[in-house]
């Protein structure tokens, strides 16, 4: 009998039928989670590592269970992953029926109409009154990748412009497109050619409007790329790892009309703003943008692997046939789940909750912040808000303080999350199914903890 056979009786169920509270009955990590962290120490890379010391168990509403009992309020949901809620009953169904039926066929040997549902989704729910068409992946990386390809083949040039603290992925390509060296790109290089980097808004540091941002973004295209040169623009419509960096308002529009005028494809890459995450179910509706390509992931499928470019279909079309396409793209129980999970989002007030996450996140933040200076900043759209913390004299980064206000959070039995360039931001990105109980709870702990330092 397998370990996990052993354990079936005795594990909690998931889901929301979880008890939706804080729970520490030993420190952390437990007995039983230190035994199996040590096991991960002895069998599993060292570069992959971890930021909470538990072996999860259980996960559903706004808690993650471990081996040792313990259930901590989750404000990561797996790195804005399990947006919908992890263990959902419509995909965990939906899961299941799937895979009793076939798990793989490979879409480009024997075709199935879940993936063809799935990209008709999308294609009905991205921005934009056109024509579009979608191709299905497996990550974010692999999505941005494939945005990549198609953009240069569609144009016929090479040069692509990604952005000061910007994150894309951890593959040659999308390494070359992200910004921060530490840990994503130090000592993994030569990266691909013809990436360049222009600086994005970041109104807490800069100052400028979105006007005179993107007029310094676009005098740099010009000048250092040149547009006839340029395939593609890539950006996180709010910058995700480089510390929910929001930008000022028009620089977006801005930049999307530069593109239009000069041929330039304009890739949203929205794998940590989609799904409903923001308050919209894109966050280029925010910004009242349409992008020309869009790559999807994380919240897309409930916690299964899955990602898509989505676009103008005369350009998703540029490819030639066989120039997409993946063994594993768009895996028929991948899809079955994100069926379910775009059936919760649009039918179970998940976009409308996120907006109300963001209203209690950023009022209960500004009480924090009217009491301490070092949280320099609050900022952000629905379930997806950052709190960056500086010193309260000279403005700089504060990344001592951020590391330890998020260890002694965790300690108390809250997942919470850092980011930015500067490693100074706490990133709040709960489930879009924990309750305002939980929520609040989770923040007193965060509030506690700065205090304490």
């Amino acid at each position: 009998m397998s370990t996990i056979d052993a354990q079936a009786d005795t594990l909690p169920l998931g889901g929301p039928s979880l008890p939706q509270e804080r729970r520490l009955v030993t420190e952390l990590p437990g007995p039983r989670s230190a035994e199996i962290l040590a096991r991960k120490a002895d069998a599993v890379a060292a570069g992959v590592g971890h930021t909470v010391p538990v072996a999860a168990v259980a996960a559903g509403g706004g808690v993650v269970v471990d081996a040792d009992g313990n259930s901590l309020i989750d404000l990561g949901s797996g790195i804005a992953v399990t947006t919908v809620g992890n263990a959902h009953p419509k995909v965990a169904a939906a899961i299941a029926a799937q895979a009793a039926q076939f798990t793989h066929t490979c879409f480009m040997v024997s075709p199935y109409e879940s993936y063809v549902e799935v990209a008709e989704a999308l294609n009905r729910l991205t921005p934009g009154d056109f024509a579009k068409k979608s191709a299905l992946f497996n990550s974010g990386a692999e999505a941005v990748e494939n945005a990549i390809k198609i953009a240069r083949k569609h144009t016929g040039r090479q040069a692509v412009v990604a952005f000061d603290h910007g994150y894309h992925g951890r593959t040659n390509l999308t390494m070359a497109l992200t910004a921060k060296a530490m840990p994503y790109k130090s000592g993994f290089g030569p990266f691909a050619p013809e990436v360049y980097r222009a600086q994005a808004s970041y109104p807490f540091r800069d100052g400028l409007s979105g006007a005179d941002a993107a007029a310094r973004t676009i005098l740099q295209l010009e000048k250092q790329i040149g547009a006839d040169n340029l395939a593609a623009v890539i950006i996180e419509p709010i910058q995700g790892e480089g510390g929910f960096i929001v930008p000022a308002d028009g620089y977006l529009p801005a930049i999307l009309d530069w593109c239009r005028a000069n041929g330039v494809v304009f890739i949203a890459d929205e794998v940590q703003t989609g799904f409903g995450r923001t308050g919209a179910m894109f966050a280029s509706e925010i910004f009242g943008i349409e992008p020309d390509l869009i790559t999807t992931a994380k919240g897309i499928a409930g916690g299964m692997p899955l990602a898509a470019v989505t676009g103008r279909a005369e350009i998703m079309d540029a490819s030639h046939t066989g120039g997409l396409g993946g063994t594993y793209g768009g895996n028929p129980v991948a899809c079955a789940a994100a069926l379910a999970a775009i059936d919760a989002y649009e039918n179970d007030g998940l976009v409308e909750r996120a907006a109300e996450i963001g209203t209690l996140l950023k009022g209960r933040l500004a009480e924090i912040q009217a009491a301490d200076p070092r949280l320099g900043d609050i900022r952000g759209h629905g379930a997806m808000i950052a709190a960056e913390f500086v010193d309260p004299t000279t403005g700089a980064p504060d990344a001592a303080l951020t590391c330890a206000v998020a260890k002694a959070a965790i300690a108390q039995g809250v997942i919470v999350l850092t980011c930015g360039t500067f490693g100074n931001v706490i990133r709040f990105l709960p489930p879009l199914t924990i309750g305002d109980d939980l929520l609040n709870e989770g923040l007193d702990i965060v509030a506690a903890a700065l205090a304490a330092h």
